[in-house]
């Protein structure tokens, strides 16, 4: 349906200043091919703008889903939707040109819409079910992009999915406070003898910090199938960037599994960075083609 009175651009994106250098992995990096990394920046510029849509406390839940439902409309072509939603555009334009299916932008907008819509998490299959649409689509995208066989798609959801949940772990006590927002699992926390409101304490509780390490638990699990990531890819330059963001994924767990992120922001260091850059990168360019 064609949207009607649509807001400028200043009403319809709300930025928060967050930029790829906030995030726990490198976004295009020179590892990707140079003729891409065009591509990858505007797929990145279209998630930054609905995800901080969805993350504006000043917005009230319904006027974000509209916002994002109207990005969304705007990705798939449909008429009515103009400048303020450029970067919609962009990514189509760019999807048409190197052949990617608009569903990945898609799936990132109903991430999003739920997170307007729900705000508690009660199994580690509802966690799953949220990352299936806000962090898989980013590695379907990219393998998609360098034309790779979507077999690779089990490999790279799941160290997208871990990149997701230890975000989620990071931020926990901000998304709490800020958002009401808690991807925490209650239950788990129900069953260890806490609540969801042992996020608001200045460190974390015994319950908490056994419900962290339940999910870290969940994640190690899912690094098994992460690990043959860059063993599954064809292109040598995917496969390096893949490696890196392996060796970042491990690094992160490991640091929550000793930090509290209610105490401090428990986040990797440039050290991390060059070891896991280097380690990664080496490893990543034997692994290519050997298959998983």
């Amino acid at each position: 349906m064609k949207a009607t009175a649509e807001p400028t651009t200043s009403q319809v994106e709300a930025p928060s200043g967050k930029g790829a250098a906030d995030e726990n992995f490198p976004v295009g990096s020179f590892l990707l091919p140079s003729r891409l990394r065009p591509h990858v920046a505007t797929f990145y510029a279209f998630a930054r703008a609905i995800d901080d849509i969805a993350d504006d406390d000043s917005l009230a839940p319904a006027e974000k889903v509209r916002r994002l439902k109207a990005f969304d409309a705007a990705l798939r072509g449909e008429a009515g939707y103009g400048a303020e939603f450029a970067k919609a555009h962009a990514l189509r334009e760019s999807m048409k040109a190197t052949g990617v299916p608009t569903i990945h932008g898609s799936d990132l907008v109903a991430a999003f819409v739920q997170d307007c819509e729900k705000l508690r998490y009660h199994s580690w299959e509802e966690v799953l079910g949220y990352c299936e649409k806000s962090a898989n689509p980013v590695g379907r995208y990219l393998l998609d992009l360098h034309g790779e066989d979507r077999s690779g798609y089990k490999y790279s959801d799941a160290l997208c999915t871990v990149l997701q949940i230890v975000n989620h772990l990071q931020d926990c006590a901000d998304d709490k406070r800020n958002l009401n927002r808690v991807y925490v699992i209650d239950r788990w926390l129900a069953e260890a003898g806490g609540g969801v409101d042992d996020l608001d304490g200045a460190t974390a509780s015994p319950a908490l910090r056994r419900v962290i390490d339940r999910m870290l638990d969940g994640c190690d699990a899912l690094m098994v199938d992460a690990r043959r990531l860059p063993f599954a890819l064809k292109s040598r330059r995917l496969a390096m960037e893949s490696a890196v963001i392996v060796r970042l994924a491990e690094r992160l767990i490991a640091l929550l599994r000793k930090g509290d992120p209610l105490a401090m922001r428990v986040a990797l260091k440039k050290p991390d960075f060059a070891i896991a850059g280097i380690a990664g990168a080496v490893s990543g360019f034997f692994a290519a083609g050997r298959g998983a």
